[in-house]
């Protein structure tokens, strides 16, 4: 599904270069569900803004697919992430104007779908994530686990092979967080690629397999137990 190698990434600061990324090598296969641990200031989001084709890197690899993601114009970052990645948000990122159903399809809107048409999509998703009878809500009207709903079915609408999450279960509650985790499970037994950034261990442990990144760097990796029963624990 996805592999770098050796990936670097620098921020120009003033006259000074921070070096945020630094030779991070990683692969996650098709199907996987694995979380991206770190501290703040560690380099998750911003590999995470690399893996969604939001950001560009300095140097090494970074394949999607069969695919070298490199120095793409925004038109075909746009295209490669409409086909390949959905993304969840930890703000939810909803249009504060438009109603859940309107939230959901507004991926559609942008392939050029009819309004009937993307409605008709839209509407199922909602149900899929148990929101149907939300549809005419405004984000206002909603509690935040219902807004991180409407935000997965939006992620899901353009059928990505891959969900990048960025701390989807941050602004919730313990029980609400592990509805949403409940959700995202689901998804990935669908067979879709499911890459999770948090800071929460109650999350990670949900998922496959642990990434940890500290100072720009990968530092280990594990599989987790628990949503995987008689799967052995392997030591960074």
């Amino acid at each position: 599904m996805l592999r770098l190698d050796k990936v670097n990434k620098y921020y120009r600061v003033g006259t000074h270069s921070l070096h945020v990324l630094r030779d991070v090598e990683l692969e996650v296969a098709d199907g996987e569900f694995v979380a991206i641990m770190g501290a703040s200031g560690s380099g998750k989001s911003t590999l995470l803004n690399i893996l969604g084709i939001l950001d560009d890197y300095d140097s090494g690899e970074y394949w999607l697919g069969d695919t070298l993601i490199r120095s793409l114009s925004e038109a075909k970052a746009a295209n490669y992430r409409n086909r390949f990645i959905g993304f969840v948000f930890q703000s939810f990122n909803l249009l504060p104007f438009k109603t859940a159903l309107e939230n959901v399809a507004l991926p559609l809107y942008y392939q050029g779908v009819t309004r009937r048409k993307r409605n008709q999509i839209a509407t199922q998703y909602l149900e899929r994530v148990g929101l149907r009878d939300w549809a005419e809500h405004l984000p206002s009207e909603m509690s935040g686990g219902q807004k991180q709903r409407v935000a997965i079915a939006r992620s899901l609408i353009g059928k990505p092979r891959l969900i990048l999450a960025d701390e989807p279960t941050g602004a919730l509650d313990s029980e609400t967080s592990k509805q949403i985790m409940d959700l995202l499970s689901e998804i990935h037994r669908t067979g879709i690629t499911v890459l999770v950034v948090t800071h929460d261990p109650e999350v990670a442990i949900r998922t496959q397999r642990t990434i940890r990144l500290r100072d720009g760097k990968v530092v280990g990796a594990h599989e987790a137990s628990l949503s995987n029963p008689g799967m052995p624990v392997a030591v960074p």
